[in-house]
């Protein structure tokens, strides 16, 4: 009888592991560490992949188009220039936008400019954010959303149900009560989350009033702020964007806004008739909710601004803020189509460059394509510049990262380690005129398993900027040598390769 159970069970593992090699032929790395984990732990692998394999069909429409045709890029861009915008038409969601652009290099710069903006929004607001926290900023913009839809600002919030799923029922009630329409993408609901936990929105985009938007790597948290002591000074970049491009994010959001999960409030019920809002909560609830310019609201930003004082003063001192002229395409990463939209682009934009590379990303886990386009791009004679935190987070990606540093520095690659604080800037910047900012990073995830979005911007002095930026963040790095990575004990070496097993799956 126990023979025959064993035999049972043999017969039930080689099938599904026959299922999980045909469905995921396309992608046999993937496979791979799918089958090596269901080997060694077969009831847990089973489980992971039933739960993050692939998702339902949420969502069929796509944001791109393969007769996507736009305007073209003035002559006095280079050929490489034109190659790339011509090689992303089709990805973007609709074409190449001319617009202004400013880049925001840290967490203050970024909430300043954003919460200006949020307070001069006459008509509409939305907002999409992976991480939304109810901390001391996250605070300061709930009750500046609060007092704009009292305002009669139409206000809309997205947030991604795993990494934002901490964000107290308590503010979405208030911040439903006041006319907030509040939405969350694969929230954690037994038993849908069971074929979407592993696809998240990792996407950053606030859009004001059809006019002016913000998008790049930073969420809603005191740690971008740098303020968090379990991790210290927090370096990233993020856009403003005034014109025509704006319109591509709020298709975007508009889209994301479909497919997410309305949030249902427990001490209200919203209405709208004649287009007019109507809260029927009780005059108690909405008393409680304090004003901008409420004593309660004011301690709040007195003490979080002198939080913001213990910065170093070089960190937090105000730059000049200029909008560039600049062409922008907008392109999104979408888990539910088989093709990986932000990956080619990554790409096409490395191998199409004559001169110059420079890459910062926080996540180095690309796959066997993009290190072969980075080496190739060396050996035209393109210098290829990588940065890279010294101190990652997640620490499973770091052991994996190491993993791709050597073959890259034999290839010529000139790698740095940012050691200031958290590198979180996702940036790439071609040959002194084309630039990428966005939210993606170097890795499967973000190329196959997260919604994302990403600016590919043409000019000169937006690229100038990022260039600027990336050399003084060198002058907070360490050049890291082959001899470094040599020094590495038998213990470390295991640990890398092991983590780099992951890689498919991080």
């Amino acid at each position: 009888m126990v023979w025959m159970i064993a035999i049972g069970l043999y017969v039930l593992n080689t099938l599904f592991m026959l299922i999980v090699a045909v469905r995921e032929a396309r992608r046999p790395a993937l496979a791979l560490n799918y089958l090596t984990v269901r080997l060694v732990l077969p009831v847990i692998g089973s489980v992971l992949y039933l739960i993050s394999s692939r998702p339902k069909r949420i969502r069929g429409e796509r944001l791109t188009s393969p007769n996507n045709e736009s305007d073209t890029l003035p002559d006095s861009f280079s050929r490489t220039a034109f190659v790339i915008a011509h090689g992303l038409r089709h990805f973007t969601v609709s074409g190449l936008q001319n617009s202004q652009v400013q880049v925001l290099t840290n967490g203050t710069e970024t909430y300043d400019k954003l919460i200006e903006c949020l307070k001069n929004a006459q008509r509409t607001i939305g907002l999409e954010y992976y991480i939304f926290r109810n901390d001391r900023i996250g605070s300061r913009i709930t009750e500046l959303l609060i007092e704009r839809a009292k305002a009669g600002v139409q206000v809309r919030l997205i947030r991604d149900g795993w990494a934002s799923r901490r964000f107290p029922r308590s503010q979405i009630n208030r911040m439903m009560d006041a006319g907030i329409e509040c939405r969350t993408i694969f929230p954690l609901r037994f038993p849908r989350f069971m074929s979407t936990l592993n696809y998240r929105d990792h996407c950053k985009i606030v859009v004001i009033d059809g006019e002016e938007a913000f998008t790049g790597g930073i969420n809603v948290g005191d740690e971008y702020l740098g303020l968090d002591p379990k991790i210290g000074f927090w370096r990233d970049t993020h856009l403003q964007i005034v014109g025509k491009a704006q319109a591509d994010l709020q298709v975007i959001f508009d889209a994301h806004w479909k497919i997410a999960s309305p949030e249902r409030t427990s001490t209200g019920i919203l209405h709208k008739e004649n287009g007019n809002l109507l809260d029927t909560t009780s005059d108690a609830t909405s008393k409680k909710i304090p004003t901008l310019d409420s004593p309660a609201l004011s301690g709040l930003l007195a003490e979080l601004g002198s939080e913001l004082g213990t910065m170093d003063a070089s960190d937090r001192a105000p730059r000049k803020q200029v909008l560039r002229e600049a062409y922008v395409q907008t392109l999104e990463g979408n888990p539910l189509i088989p093709t990986p939209v932000i990956r080619q682009a990554y790409f096409s934009c490395i191998t199409q460059a004559d001169k110059t590379i420079d890459i910062t990303t926080p996540y180095f886990v690309p796959d066997a394509d993009i290190i072969i386009a980075i080496k190739m791009a060396v050996a035209r004679g393109v210098r290829v510049r990588l940065l890279v935190p010294h101190r990652v987070i997640p620490g499973v990606v770091g052991p994996a990262s190491r993993t791709y540093y050597g073959e890259l520095l034999e290839a010529g690659v000139y790698i740095y380690l940012y050691d200031k604080g958290m590198l979180h800037a996702k940036v790439m910047v071609i040959d002194g005129e084309v630039a990428e900012v966005g939210a993606a990073n170097y890795d499967m995830r973000s190329f196959r398993l997260d919604y994302e979005v990403c600016e590919f911007i043409y000019s000169v002095d937006v690229a100038r900027d990022l260039t600027i930026q990336f050399e003084r963040d060198l002058t907070d790095s360490i050049p890291l040598r082959i001899e470094d990575l040599q020094k590495r004990s038998v213990p470390q070496r295991i640990l890398d390769q092991g983590a780099r097993l992951l890689a498919p799956l991080l």
